[in-house]
């Protein structure tokens, strides 16, 4: 959701990183822990040592399942043919479903079961896998669009403006985004080494979507008494979080000088089928800072007769090569190199300079 208000910009550095593993990660945690409260059937210490015990049981097999499921999925990629490119988005698709079922039958979270297959599955190369990216990324657009209509057609607007849902939504929003929030956040984020702005920034960036859209739709399938002020309730605190606190967060970007990079509509893609997988293929982009930011493609001896640099894209537009051009940051470089030097291209093209390896400080000395 941050970076969706975000629109055309994108965060970069280390809070970018922070922000996209949370909101992987939080949203199988939510709807495991409200399903275990549910069930649970009250606030009791029995109730709660049970809905620990089943949350736990949750996490656990969702993980081990993910995982299992994600090395089986890869494994049927790389080994098992489809006739039809279109084939290969609709069995990761069916793979996906099926990771979710065996991990709800297991009692496990099935959302965090597909959660961690995807990370394994996006980690490695697989055949086509361009293709199937964008088709999950279409498809999870869709269903975005589908849960906030949702919204729209369950919630009756009379019961929005009834004192007792508006107020304590607008109060429950403020306390989570301006208090409970960076509180709790910033104590796991104290050992964490980060810019002051940055750490700010992750502390504010915590915005409400689809997933409380459906946790309160969980409260109406329960039957709980007041079911439907409840659910009003969330969809107060997710209309502040989108309205209110998204349209600050560019503005809390700036003046926290979090770095940020404009994002613009790539339509043309340039590729090359093969019929085995490539070897050795790295692509990179220039760090601002780094020892490759400003410097030519010639000057370094961690490129020199190891590596080869056969593309560069620029401001979405291909530079032609030669040892004098010199790579900017934010340069896409893609480098043919054995993958044993992965280590020190990243050190030479994305090591900033207070967090360079060996190997890219005696790459910078030879500048």
């Amino acid at each position: 959701m941050v970076f969706a208000v975000l629109g055309q910009r994108e965060v970069s550095g280390r809070s970018g990183t922070i922000l996209e593993g949370e909101s992987g990660a939080n949203d199988p945690v939510g709807i495991a822990l409200m399903t275990a409260l549910i069930t649970a059937g009250g606030l009791s210490w029995p109730a709660i040592a049970s809905a620990g015990a089943q949350f736990a049981m949750q996490m656990g097999a969702g993980a081990a399942i993910g995982l299992a499921g994600g090395l089986g999925l890869l494994w049927l990629a790389r080994r098992v043919p489809l006739p039809g490119e279109g084939l290969y988005p609709l069995r990761t698709l069916a793979g996906a479903l099926l990771v979710y079922g065996l991990a709800t039958l297991a009692h496990g979270s099935g959302f965090l079961a597909v959660f961690i297959a995807g990370l394994v599955l996006s980690d490695q190369p697989a055949p086509f896998k361009r293709e199937i990216e964008r088709f999950h990324d279409a498809l999870a657009s869709l269903a975005e669009i589908v849960a906030f209509a949702v919204l729209g057609l369950t919630i009756n607007l009379s019961l929005l403006a009834r004192a007792d849902v508006w107020v304590p939504g607008l109060i429950t929003a403020a306390a989570v985004a301006f208090v409970i929030r960076p509180v709790l956040v910033g104590l796991c984020l104290a050992p964490a080494r980060l810019a002051a702005g940055e750490r700010a920034f992750v502390l504010l960036a915590g915005l409400k979507g689809a997933v409380p859209i459906l946790l309160g739709s969980y409260l109406l399938a329960a039957h709980i008494p007041g079911a439907r002020r409840f659910y009003g309730i969330v969809a107060v605190v997710v209309i502040f979080s989108v309205v209110v606190q998204g349209s600050l967060i560019p503005a809390a970007a700036r003046l926290l000088r979090v770095p940020m990079s404009p994002v613009e509509p790539r339509p043309f893609a340039l590729g090359v089928r093969l019929q085995e997988e490539p070897e050795g293929v790295q692509r990179l982009t220039v760090r601002p800072g780094a020892p490759a930011d400003g410097a030519s493609i010639g000057e370094f001896p961690a490129l020199a007769g190891q590596a080869w640099v056969s593309m560069v894209v620029r401001d979405g537009q291909l530079l032609p090569l030669a040892s004098d051009t010199v790579l900017r940051s934010g340069d896409d470089v893609l480098i043919l190199a054995d993958p044993a030097l992965r280590p020190r291209l990243t050190a030479v093209l994305e090591a900033p300079p207070h967090d360079r390896s060996p190997a890219g400080r005696r790459s910078s000395q030879g500048r």
